[in-house]
């Protein structure tokens, strides 16, 4: 990823959590890693004007107090949230949580691979995607309409 903008980790793992931050560092990814441990979290974590719009979001869907696909409901309601794209990334193949997360339009849905170079590559070949993909522009809505942070490159 070519900016500086955040990528929001979404993980209550700490294994999960610390493989994502090794594999950001071992591929020289620049963007900053926000990391939070549920949902609800999350969603402070996006309303809150102090923090920077994050260019992608990587959620897990089994977690505490509110889970993934509650997480992505709450986002893609909201008009100020909505344009922000979430990769899910999870252990989870049940195929009702694969139809669940694209019927509340999610940008990808992935299994995250149990050996580690597995997961450094999709690590990189989604941090190749969010450098080459068009962001979305401007829109007027939201807290954060107006400022320059909305470029994924």
């Amino acid at each position: 990823m070519r900016n500086s903008k955040p990528v929001l980790l979404v993980e209550d793992d700490v294994i999960d959590a610390m493989t994502v931050r090794r594999a950001f560092r071992d591929l020289n990814l620049t963007n900053p890693l926000a990391h939070v441990t549920d949902g609800e979290q999350a969603v402070d974590y996006l309303r809150d004007p102090a923090n920077p719009t994050p260019c992608v979001i990587l959620l897990d869907l089994n977690m505490p107090r509110m889970n993934g696909v509650e997480f992505i409901a709450i986002v893609k309601a909201d008009p100020a949230l909505q344009m922000i794209p979430i990769v899910v990334f999870t252990t989870s193949t049940d195929h009702s949580d694969v139809a669940e997360s694209y019927r509340h339009n999610v940008a990808g849905y992935i299994v995250k691979p149990v050996d580690y170079r597995n997961f450094v590559e999709v690590i990189a070949t989604v941090g190749l995607y969010w450098t080459i993909n068009e962001p979305v522009p401007e829109t007027g809505v939201g807290p954060r309409a107006g400022t320059s942070e909305h470029s994924i490159r």
